[in-house]
């Protein structure tokens, strides 16, 4: 696919101050709006004329997200720091053609099923289903053509503190595999609470395994790399993997191990102790069992900029990537080369494989339940 356009106008609700963007760090640190607001414009369009929109999000705190209807994408992030200076806080691309190339999901909604399928296999109700092969030998977040590589429709919500847009997808039957037609919606909030709300619901007319999450990759810094950054998870075991990704099956303490992040932790501190290829975290933390309550699953903490953010789900796990597969490969906003380390992932989510592990909390959504799940990314300054 090519893209073709620039960005255009088209506003949905205005505001009386500007939108945050363009490059670099935010010229005006203490600019804000006098209310919560969505506006709306062009970010590119397809090869084949579709035309893919961009949404502001913005808080009377002067915050602001931005997401595309390409992926249902996160794109940009600005929180202030301890002096209020504003930045940009996920990788992301500066104009569409990136997010149409190959990359490892960048900001997007995945889905159906995030995470990995061993074998990109599953059997339910007595058939066998055969998945893409995207991350040998397994199945990787649904395949190269997942929920991140679909338009999704778009609509701005009103709402009293906060602003809102509403994302939706109708996933025909036989998607990427997954038997059922599944009708998916994803709802951004910005808050005046400076909380990026992310609620996920979905329904379907047949069985189907769903497991929906978040790929932003967060730097809380702006410096080349995560390791100073300090992480606290509130779990005190894992779901061990063997050597190419997939959970055994077990569920074991962090205890005495270099994923105990039990107490707030350097995330660089243990990780040299991490021998898998190519070294580091992308392991998925077993929270508390109450699933379907909203709990603290995390909390990350920047010295150097005095950000902080905290990770509120739903959800029963919680993928900790620490960007170890990022190679140096990739050139993203304001042309920063994304190498190793780059950004961490904090993917809220059920566990992987577990469409394969009858142990584990199962993924599996029947009619007429609707699925329904949520995360908050809670920003603040110390």
């Amino acid at each position: 696919m090519k893209v073709g356009g620039a960005h255009g106008k088209g506003l949905v609700r205005a505001t009386r101050a500007r939108i945050v963007g363009g490059s670099g760090w935010a010229a005006n640190p203490h600019e804000s709006t006098s209310e919560a607001a969505v506006e709306a414009s062009k970010f590119g369009s397809l090869e084949d004329g579709t035309a893919i929109d961009l949404y502001v999000l913005k808080n009377a705190r002067g915050s602001s997200a931005k997401i595309i209807t390409y992926g249902a994408t996160l794109t940009e992030l600005w929180v202030k720091d301890r002096s209020g200076k504003l930045g940009d806080i996920v990788l992301g691309f500066d104009n569409l053609q990136g997010y149409l190339g190959k990359h490892p999901w960048l900001g997007a909604t995945v889905g159906r099923v995030a995470n990995r399928i061993a074998n990109g296999k599953f059997t339910l109700d007595g058939k066998e289903y055969s998945l893409e092969i995207n991350d040998p030998p397994h199945s990787l977040h649904s395949g190269s053509k997942d929920l991140s590589r679909v338009v999704w429709k778009a609509k701005p919500v009103h709402e009293r503190n906060g602003a809102t847009v509403r994302f939706t997808y109708d996933s025909p039957e036989g998607d990427g595999g997954f038997p059922g037609r599944l009708l998916v919606m994803v709802l951004y909030r910005l808050t005046d609470d400076n909380e990026l709300h992310l609620e996920y619901t979905a329904k379907t007319d047949k069985a189907t395994p769903v497991n929906l999450t978040n790929h932003s990759y967060f730097n809380l810094n702006g410096n080349q790399n995560v390791l100073n950054e300090v992480l606290q998870l509130n779990a005190e075991k894992y779901t061990p993997v063997d050597a190419t990704l997939i959970p055994t099956g077990q569920i074991a303490p962090v205890a005495g191990t270099p994923l105990d992040f039990t107490h707030a932790t350097a995330i660089g501190a243990h990780i040299a102790e991490m021998k898998g290829n190519p070294g580091g975290y992308d392991h998925n933390f077993v929270l508390a069992p109450e699933t379907g309550k909203l709990k603290l699953a995390a909390r990350v903490f920047d010295e150097s900029s005095g950000r902080q953010m905290e990770v509120w789900t739903t959800e029963p796990g919680v993928q900790f990537y620490s960007g170890n597969f990022l190679d140096g490969s990739i050139t993203g906003k304001r042309g920063v080369v994304y190498g190793k380390y780059s950004g961490f992932c904090l993917e809220t989510q059920h566990f992987p494989n577990a469409v394969n592990q009858p142990a584990f909390p199962s993924v599996i959504l029947r009619p007429p339940a609707i699925y329904s799940t949520q995360t908050i990314y809670k920003f603040s300054v110390h």
